[in-house]
């Protein structure tokens, strides 16, 4: 095969971005549980999501509490542990695999080639990942949140590929384009290709930090199987 590994992204990849509509809705309900004025509380959210990312905020709970204070709003634990639930139960909901992600990861371990990921993440997406269908798939998975740095750190796709014990050069690298990550993956010799479904562009992603693309571009993920070959 052309390349040793694919290293691939999660939300917008692997399975849809989160709509950003369904996103603040679920924070609102967020907030209402908390009693805490709902467009402060969805601001900082996203506002903290390095910190959430990056592990900085361990947990959802400690996230949670964090915009309280901050917001001047009781930090009562029953409440704060129900309003992460409805966050929990969101997150599960949005690892749904797209239609031929199995199928395409299926095909690369019949074929023998490592596959990784890598993705920018909140301490739930780890704790669920162990239940999803990618788990036995995915050789090495890098969750930004346990590892202390997100994308496009060059370390955490240097890493990502020492784990896989692979050059980076060897690496393929397939993501959406958010968190800038088609360029980090480039800038430490990986190839890097744009996933772009024709249907995402009407669909209102939660993208952050997405990137203006000149590369290569694929518009499905069973069409990555065309590169490797």
């Amino acid at each position: 095969m052309k390349y040793q590994a694919i290293i691939f992204d999660l939300f917008g990849t692997l399975v849809p971005n989160m709509s950003l509509s369904e996103h603040r809705a679920v924070l609102t309900r967020m907030a209402d549980v908390l009693s805490a004025p709902p467009d402060d509380f969805v601001q900082l959210w996203f506002d903290t999501f390095h910190e959430r990312s990056t592990g900085i905020f361990q947990s959802p709970d400690d996230n949670v509490a964090y915009i309280c204070r901050t917001l001047g709003v009781s930090v009562n634990r029953n409440k704060v542990k129900r309003a992460t639930q409805i966050r929990f139960d969101y997150s599960v909901r949005s690892m749904i695999p797209r239609s031929d992600a199995i199928e395409t990861l299926s095909h690369l371990k019949y074929k023998g080639c490592k596959t990784g990921l890598i993705s920018d993440c909140s301490s739930e997406v780890p704790t669920i990942w162990k239940d999803t269908p990618f788990a036995k798939l995915i050789d090495i998975a890098i969750f930004s949140c346990l590892v202390g740095m997100k994308k496009p750190d060059p370390r955490i796709y240097e890493l990502t590929a020492n784990k896989l014990g692979i050059k980076p050069q060897k690496c393929l690298y397939i993501g959406d384009g958010s968190s800038q990550e088609l360029t980090g993956a480039s800038q430490v010799g990986m190839q890097a290709v744009l996933l772009r479904l024709p249907d995402d562009e009407d669909v209102d992603a939660h993208r952050i930090d997405s990137e203006d693309w000149h590369g290569a571009v694929i518009s499905s993920l069973r069409e990555m199987l065309n590169l490797v070959r």
